[in-house]
């Protein structure tokens, strides 16, 4: 069961959530989904806005559900899920049922956006704004060549938080 909070009122560490713990993204519809796990991104305001900020490679499945959809998820488990997490960033969405093989059960927040009820903490976003990483822009030429060498550039997406589910 879930319960709609305030983001002001979030008293988890993020850096903890999206670095150590992880993250699932996940976009489309509830009967049409995909999900990425990702450890990176950041929460914060922006524009006036309570804001997420995502980073996704072009060559990902879901890459293809967030640039047609209007809004994203980002779901936050328990340490039990991290197997399963480690799947949903191992294997494609093109090949495997990533929440079938995890056993997870889809719903729907704000504007159909689809989540995992087996989630602890849920944030809805309505994409804001987005754009490409550009590699003349790096001011540490080692990111450029640690974190790119296939010059896969991420695409950063901007969403409003316009729901927050915290389980009960």
């Amino acid at each position: 069961m879930f319960e709609k909070i305030d983001p002001k009122t979030l008293k988890e560490n993020v850096f903890s959530l999206i670095g150590d713990q992880w993250m699932l993204i996940t976009a489309g519809t509830p009967e049409h989904c995909n999900t990425m796990t990702a450890s990176w991104g950041g929460l914060g305001v922006l524009w006036g806005k309570n804001v997420a900020t995502i980073y996704i490679r072009p060559q990902r499945y879901t890459y293809e559900f967030v640039e047609r959809s209007d809004f994203f998820t980002l779901a936050f488990f328990g340490r039990e899920y991290h197997k399963a997490l480690a799947l949903c960033g191992a294997k494609s969405g093109r090949e495997v049922d990533k929440a079938k093989a995890c056993g997870f059960t889809v719903a729907a927040g704000e504007g159909k956006a689809p989540y995992f009820e087996q989630a602890e903490l849920v944030l809805v976003c309505k994409k804001a704004y987005w754009q490409d990483l550009d590699p003349a822009h790096f001011l540490d030429a080692e990111i450029d060549g640690a974190c790119y060498p296939g010059k896969d550039y991420h695409r950063m997406y901007i969403g409003e938080i316009v729901e927050v589910l915290k389980r009960t």
